[in-house]
């Protein structure tokens, strides 16, 4: 392989190594429970709603409920990696669509000169 291929690989690997290499732990969470680092928005407004009105009782309950915090946060992100993947695509054949229209109308050009 040349030189430049081994320095991107190497440029490739260390950008993603260094981060998880340099990062500390996450601080200790009261409780002691290891997946509240991964609790979000919806969790603060539950117990935010819990403080607000102690005896509210939720009008429906989850269809699905994922075995752990971190599933759901997975399951988060292959919805918006789907998601980008359909936009995506969306937007590469509403590019290509334009470029070919764009070259059918340039050649239809020519052959009329």
């Amino acid at each position: 392989m040349k030189a430049r291929t081994w320095l991107v690989c190497l440029a490739i690997v260390l950008l993603t190594v260094l981060p998880l290499w340099l990062i500390s732990a996450p601080p200790a969470v009261p409780g002691g429970e290891v997946s509240a680092i991964f609790t979000g928005a919806d969790d603060r407004a539950q117990r935010a709603i819990g403080d607000i009105s102690p005896g509210y009782k939720p009008w429906f309950s989850p269809v699905f409920e994922p075995a752990s915090d971190e599933i759901a946060s997975l399951l988060f992100a292959l919805q918006a990696a789907i998601g980008a993947g359909v936009i995506g695509f969306w937007l590469g054949m509403s590019v290509a669509r334009e470029r070919a229209r764009r070259e059918v109308a340039s050649t239809q050009d020519h052959r009329a000169d």
